[in-house]
Parts: C-alpha cells; structure tokens; sequence
C-alpha cells in the first residue's frame, strides 16, 4: 500500500465523504487516490479560502470534509479560517503540503515556510507535521480528533515525508 492510498483509507474510515483540492505535485498522489474513490465526492478549488467555503458547504450538508492544500496559501486563508470555520467550530482537517524548507529548489517557496507554523499558532489551530512516513499512523488519531472537537487541523507533510523533491 503507497502512503496516499493508506491516507486516503483513513479518510474513508473517518467518514471523510467531501475533499477539495487546489493542485500540488508534492500531493498529487494522494490528490489521484481521492479522484478514484468512489466514497469520497472530490471538487478541485482554484483557491484554498474558495475550496475552505465549499467544505463549510459540505459540513452544513452533512458531509465530513477536508481540504488539501499548499502552505504558501496560508496567508490567504486566515480571514476564512477564523470568520467562517473556526466562528461556527467547523472541524477542518487540512492535509498541507508544507513547502519551503532545506533542499526547497523554488526560492520564493522559502518565504512562506518561516511564517506557516506561527500563523498557525497565532489561529491556535493544532498542527502536526509528517517528516517520515511512519507518521502517517498519527492521521486516524488526528481526524478523529477534529471532528470530536470542531476544531480545523493543520498536517503539514514536508519533502522528506514524500520522499524528496
């Protein structure tokens, strides 16, 4: 089993029917595994905050949702993030590819990574970050998490988590 087929088998054992999507080549593994299964409804977003309000959509309509996402977008998500899904305590798991860090081969990618876990912080929303891939194990407890306390997760997966760039 590939780890974004254990992901996405995680996903469907937490009953996460409703994924959106912004593009990510780090993620595209998990991105395709989502496409192809048949329990989960998958919208691609041409944004994070737009795909962040198609998740409150899915929420409101029953559906547990969750969101796939760069780091570099966090700055874009934080008026979403307190005035829509943290106001009404809508649990958000966000699977982040988080960019930026040693080897990063695009420079502007650098500038976000030194901003992504204090914005986090400053939003209190929790964070876990994936360096190998046993921590993938963590993901049931974390979504299970989240919907128990309607709150948004932040997971970031580095490069190293997904085998390099």
């Amino acid at each position: 089993m590939t780890i974004s087929e254990q992901i996405v088998g995680d996903l469907v054992a937490n009953d996460i029917a409703f994924v959106t999507t912004v593009p990510c080549k780090q993620l595209g593994g998990v991105i395709e595994a989502v496409d192809a299964h048949p329990d989960i409804m998958h919208v691609p977003a041409n944004k994070e905050d737009e795909g962040m309000g198609l998740c409150a959509g899915a929420w409101m309509g029953g559906k547990r949702p969750m969101i796939i996402m760069q780091n570099t977008a966090i700055g874009v998500t934080i008026n979403t993030l307190v005035t829509l899904t943290q106001f009404y305590r809508m649990p958000l798991p966000m699977l982040i590819s988080y960019r930026g860090e040693l080897k990063e081969p695009v420079a502007c990618q650098a500038e976000m990574a030194v901003h992504t876990k204090a914005l986090l912080a400053q939003l209190n929303i929790p964070t876990y970050h994936f360096h190998k891939k046993s921590d993938a194990d963590e993901l049931d407890a974390i979504l299970k998490y989240t919907f128990m306390c309607n709150k948004p997760v932040a997971i970031l997966t580095d490069a190293t988590f997904w085998g390099g760039y």
